[in-house]
């Protein structure tokens, strides 16, 4: 199994759900960021345009993705050896354990350097920030209904829907945990 970090199985992914497209003839780059702003954003980071072109070209060069002669932009479509990569990494890859980066637990960590007014205003902005992703999920569930072909893509909506949910409450607690520590 190829040793690929996870972005590139991510681009391989989104290339292999275009390749089921009946008028698929490739996607460029920017096309690849696009779809990975509109689907990987809820639970992985979106890759960065430098991190697209430099995956593609890794992907290229072990033969997992090949260029579609055209005009314009360069255009990539997944291969069979990169199908068959995909399916490895699926199959065989260690799933390994997620890792939480979360910037306001972080600044929270410190809040004995802060105020208990700033605390509770960054939290409170974190609930808005919430309630907005939260609508956006919510937006993409519907729009993916309950069509068959996309009942995977459906179920990841809904686990993004449930922790949205569950850090509303979380930070709702946290909030008044918080104001009675005054």
């Amino acid at each position: 199994m190829p040793g690929l970090p996870p972005n590139a199985y991510a681009l391989l992914g989104l290339l292999v759900f275009d390749a089921n497209s009946s008028e698929s003839g490739g996607m460029t780059g920017y096309e690849l960021k696009q779809r990975a702003d509109f689907t990987l954003r809820y639970y992985w980071v979106s890759p960065a345009m430098s991190q697209i072109y430099s995956e593609l070209r890794r992907l290229a060069t072990e033969g997992y993705v090949a260029e579609v002669a055209g005009e314009g932009a360069t255009r990539y479509r997944v291969t069979p050896g990169g199908a068959e990569a995909l399916q490895s990494w699926l199959f065989e890859g260690e799933v390994g354990f997620p890792i939480l980066k979360h910037p306001v637990a972080l600044r929270l960590l410190m809040g004995r350097l802060s105020t208990p007014e700033h605390l509770q205003g960054m939290l409170g902005e974190h609930l808005d920030d919430l309630a907005e992703r939260r609508a956006d999920l919510q937006g993409v569930r519907d729009m993916l209904g309950d069509d068959h072909a996309r009942r995977y893509a459906a179920l990841v909506a809904d686990w993004g829907l449930a922790y949205y949910d569950s850090e509303t409450r979380i930070v709702t607690d946290l909030r008044e945990r918080l104001e009675s520590m005054d």
